[in-house]
């Protein structure tokens, strides 16, 4: 038997910016290969579109939905919408997120605010909106995709983007404290320095001047098993967090980063 059969999961950024796998898209499809009926959330339908071609006979598990995880009133039309196409989630993955660079000199205001909007706020909303449906079952499973930058330093100032994501895993213990009682356990995932295509799209534009080799060169330097993870990777530590395999684990995190933050320079 698949792991989800019968499962029903919300992944949040289910779609990519580029081709390739993303950590949504690859959560999505992986959760639909192993049997779960997948809510696909995005703000970018032709995004979830992709993710869809992409999953092959596992599409037909998987149903797309626009939504601004930012907008308290777009959650809760996007769980109801899930509720009424397949039922109650029983997991939900939240993985919206992006970076800003820059210190608390460089990075204005507005940009500040826009980080705490979309890597911690839409977290606290999906689970505001979700919560209360596994509350119902006893039963439920949240994963929140953090990422190294909320541990330590990562290589570049991106002071929002770190606050956010170190904000986001305690988050998530203090949710899995308060719910375990529940039935309820929530865990992050860290991925650190991965491949994917937001590093072409977006990364190597703000920190290398477009130089995606370089980007890629500098990134791979300080990850001891000496390769570069992909979406597929966090898919693979997600899925474990989601799964009746980790019954007994809650309120902590696994990290996906080939031994990077295990390295003391």
């Amino acid at each position: 038997m698949r792991r989800f059969e019968s499962k029903v999961a919300i992944v949040t950024g289910a779609g990519c910016v580029g081709e390739g796998w993303g950590n949504g898209r690859a959560m999505a499809v992986r959760l639909a290969e192993e049997g779960a009926k997948v809510f696909a959330v995005d703000r970018d339908l032709a995004r979830l579109q992709e993710t869809l071609e992409r999953a092959g006979e596992a599409a037909s598990s998987i149903k797309i939905h626009d939504c601004d995880v930012t907008s308290s009133a777009s959650v809760a039309a996007m769980v109801q919408a899930c509720v009424d196409t397949f039922g109650p989630p029983d997991i939900l993955i939240n993985n919206v997120g992006g970076s800003a660079a820059g210190g608390p000199i460089e990075l204005s205001e507005e940009a500040w605010d826009g980080q705490i909007d979309l890597n911690l706020k839409s977290v606290f909303l999906t689970c505001k909106h979700v919560l209360p449906h596994m509350v119902n079952r006893k039963s439920g499973a949240v994963v929140n995709v953090a990422s190294t930058s909320g541990l330590r330093w990562t290589g570049s100032a991106q002071v929002a983007y770190a606050a956010t994501k170190a904000g986001v895993i305690q988050l998530s213990r203090v949710v899995a404290v308060q719910h375990a009682p529940d039935g309820i356990r929530v865990n992050s995932v860290v991925p650190g320095q991965l491949h994917t295509p937001m590093v072409e799209v977006r990364l190597a534009k703000q920190r290398a001047g477009g130089d995606v080799d370089a980007l890629l060169a500098s990134r791979l330097k300080r990850i001891p098993l000496g390769f570069m993870g992909d979406g597929r990777d966090t898919a693979g530590a997600a899925l474990f967090l989601a799964s009746d395999d980790a019954r007994f684990v809650t309120g902590t995190e696994i990290v996906v980063d080939g031994g990077m933050t295990a390295r003391c320079d």
